[in-house]
């Protein structure tokens, strides 16, 4: 786990209120095994920086893509901020090594559960309109959001990826692939389902997301990175 400065050093920031900043990486689960302290969760935080990442990144798009139709701009914005490409983006941010949590949650998985670092990412965010205002968060997320945005568009992650996968595995399997539901996890207020897409009989790819319609686009994103990576595997494959 790193500290609060070499958290800031690592991402090129400098809070004024270094108490917000602590917040924005404080885990709900950190705060229930520490109830004789007066401490906050990141949640109303993550609930800002949400609103001011989905402005930024659509104000981008605009200036950015100045041909481009409505549809076209909704989806890459829809692809920049879903749970996956924030959970990236707080991977190359070290939120996961400065995240305070409960010693439960940390124990199964939580430093790299998506919901956990993409709510923290927004809770950032949020922490930081507060502390220094909205150019503050664009200096800060634009590179970051100018380089997830190549990824998604090398790899054409703004298409609906079930549509993609039902594609290519009829023409490559002679399969249509189907969704199972796994699991449902997390207090009810930040519910994480889990999906699996299977062609035949191999699980093709596993998904996390914060509603069923998420984690089935994650499964299916899933299975394209491993059709990739894997060219010849067959759907008779386990």
């Amino acid at each position: 786990m790193i500290d609060l400065q070499a958290f800031q050093n690592g991402v090129g920031l400098s809070f004024r209120d270094a108490n917000l900043l602590q917040q924005a990486l404080t885990h709900r689960s950190y705060v229930n095994e520490h109830e004789d302290a007066d401490l906050v969760d990141n949640e109303r935080l993550e609930f800002l920086g949400d609103a001011v990442l989905d402005f930024v990144t659509g104000d981008l798009l605009f200036r950015r893509f100045p041909e481009a139709l409505e549809g076209e701009l909704t989806r890459l914005r829809a692809a920049l901020v879903r749970t996956e490409s924030l959970a990236a983006l707080a991977k190359l941010c070290q939120v996961g090594e400065a995240l305070r949590m409960g010693k439960g949650e940390e124990h199964s998985g939580g430093r790299d559960r998506l919901n956990n670092l993409c709510g923290a990412f927004e809770a950032v965010v949020g922490a930081l309109y507060v502390d220094q205002g909205l150019d503050a968060v664009k200096l800060f997320v634009t590179p970051l959001l100018l380089s997830r945005l190549d990824v998604i568009i090398a790899e054409q992650l703004d298409k609906d990826p079930r549509s993609v996968l039902q594609e290519r595995s009829q023409y490559q399997y002679g399969k249509t692939p189907h969704y199972r539901f796994v699991e449902a996890s997390g207090p009810e207020h930040e519910k994480a389902f889990t999906f699996e897409v299977l062609i035949g009989d191999w699980v093709a790819g596993r998904g996390i997301g914060r509603s069923k319609q998420a984690a089935a686009h994650a499964a299916a994103y899933d299975a394209l990175k491993r059709m990739e990576d894997k060219p010849n595997q067959t759907a008779a494959d386990s």
